[in-house]
Formats: C-alpha cells, structure tokens, sequence
C-alpha cells in the first residue's frame, strides 16, 4: 500500500485487509481514507479520527499522515487505537488547489445539500457518514483532528481552532495536551459553523479541534521538521496515549465576528502581507462591501484568516479578541 501516491493517481479499487504482525489490521475504506483497527481492542480503547486535506492546497499534514500509515505498515509504529486517516479532498490535492467548485469546510453538518452536485458537496457528505459510521462503534475516548495549514503566515505560527460547544471550553488536559504538541494559541469559536471539525463534536460527540500548522506550500516543498512537535504528538495519541499533559495551557482568544465578502464590491482594508492575530488598532477600517463596514473596537483585538479573495457569501476574515479568563 502506497497511501498517499495511489490518492493521487485516483486510485479507487481498494485493497482488502493487511493484517500486520502485531495483530493489528489496515484497510482502505474509501478513496483517501484507511482505517487501523488495533490487534487486542477492549471498551477502553480509544477513537481517534485524524483527517488533513480538506483544502488540496495545504499538503503538509497530509505528508505526515502518510509517513505515519508507512510506519505502521513497516511495524515502526504500533496502534493502540481504533483509527481512521483521512485524506479528505482527493480531487484538489491532484490538483494542488484549495478546492475545485466550494470550499469544502463551509459544507458540513448538512450544508452540503444546499450545494448538490459539486465535488466538494459530495464528498463532504462522503465524509460525514464515514466519521459517523466510526464513532458509532466508539466509547467516550472520541478524539477528531483535522489538520491544516494556513495562506498567510501568522504571529502565531502553530493554533488550533475549538469549535463552538454551547458556551463550554475544552478541558484542561486538552489544552495542556495542544501546547505538549506545540499549539501556540486556541480561539475558541463562539458560534456553530459548518466545519469538519464543529460536525464531529457536534454530531459525534467527539472533542474534536482544527489545527494551523503552518504555512500551505505545494507538494514537495514543506520543511517537516517544523512539524516534529505535531508529528510526535500524533504518533503518540496512535499508541493509545491520551490526550493529556502538564504544559501550560496557551493563550485563548474567542471570535467576535465573521466578515462576510456579500458581493464583488468588497474591499479588504489589509495588506496582502498581514498576518494571522495581527493587532488591530481602535477604529481601523478593516474592510467594507457597499453599506456593509468591519471597523475595529477597544484596541485588543486581531485578525484571522483575512482573504478577500473568497466567493460572494463566504467568510473573508475573522476579528477575535482574548478570552475571558
């Protein structure tokens, strides 16, 4: 089994199960996606879902993903874990681009019905039931992680994204376990999305996190010591460590606002340059599209994922602040 390479090619007649010396059995169950089922599971075992290339454009996760599947095949690494990777938009990773018809992590919980028919939408929903197919089975041990990498740099060059959950906040050895990784800050959302990430731990019941990892460069040039810290982390929730741990918790921020792009009008008041949690000083004009203004307030707060090139409807940013402690 070449994972990532036979993604690649669009390989879609599957491979039946590999048992593996130690007991433990790989098998594809969809195009990009393979699920290890560990040798002596028992009710304690934990779940773990780990998916990378929800954008085709950002490819270091999904490099990772794939030295973790030759390890396992080659009896490096041991899976203590129910397990499924994920390569999650085959088509766009072929094609090196964010995505081929619509963003696919706007498409989840359902919102992919309202784009029937393109690429995006039908995997989305491809997805969605291969994740709530796995957690079924699963006890409470239920970990998603869907792994990315960002267009622009940022001041926080490694964070992670929790979704909303009615008011609550991860819990402790959660974060602790984010900074262990090398996770720099956590903004926590503060409204539901239609994200992979917001689906599972919504739908699932899984704690589940986006995570920033970088910068998104093209196949071929990322420098994967700069995910050693991501890397290990992985490696050692598949052997069945749970997430926990005694580093500091990192900074938390929360999501004041989305800024919409409502038509073509719209212009973002940034530099092309700027970075994620750039600061924003009291009363800058962020952007503005017709009657519609994104000025910013108080002096503490900052920008994510500021892109103006986005489609009419969508998100071009978000302005966060920190959280109250």
């Amino acid at each position: 089994m070449d994972f990532l390479a036979e993604t690649l090619r669009g390989q879609r007649h599957l491979p039946g199960p590999l048992p593996l010396p130690d007991g433990s059995r790989v098998e594809y169950v969809a195009e990009g996606v393979v699920r290890i089922t560990p040798g002596s599971p028992d009710a304690e075992t934990p779940w773990r879902l780990i998916s990378a290339g929800v954008h085709g454009n950002e490819t270091a996760p999904v490099e990772l993903l794939d030295f973790i599947i030759r390890d396992v095949l080659a009896g490096r690494l041991v899976v203590h874990s129910h397990v499924m990777l994920q390569l999650a938009n085959p088509a766009a990773l072929r094609s090196g681009v964010r995505y081929l018809d619509y963003d696919m992590n706007r498409l989840f919980g359902g919102a992919h019905r309202r784009h029937a028919g393109t690429q995006e939408a039908l995997r989305a929903a491809e997805l969605e039931t291969l994740a709530a197919d796995f957690f079924a089975q699963a006890n409470a041990d239920r970990l998603h992680l869907d792994l990315h990498t960002a267009i622009r740099g940022s001041v926080f060059e490694r964070f992670a994204i929790s979704p909303w959950q009615d008011g609550n906040r991860p819990a402790p050895e959660q974060l602790s376990w984010l900074a262990g990784a090398g996770i720099e800050a956590v903004l926590l959302h503060s409204a539901p999305s239609p994200t992979y990430s917001y689906y599972t731990r919504q739908q699932c019941g899984a704690a589940a996190f986006t995570l920033e990892l970088g910068k998104a460069r093209p196949f071929g040039h990322n420098d994967l010591t700069r995910f050693q810290g991501i890397d290990k982390a992985l490696r050692r929730l598949l052997e069945g460590e749970t997430p926990d741990g005694d580093a500091p918790p990192p900074p938390l921020f929360t999501a004041r606002y989305d800024i919409i792009k409502h038509s073509d009008a719209f212009r973002l008041h940034l530099a092309d340059s700027v970075d994620n949690f750039t600061p924003l000083a009291d009363g800058q004009l962020i952007a503005e599209d017709g009657e519609h203004r994104y000025v910013a307030s108080g002096g503490n707060e900052r920008i994510l994922f500021p892109n103006p090139n986005v489609q009419a409807g969508l998100r071009a940013g978000i302005v966060i602040h920190p959280a109250d402690h």
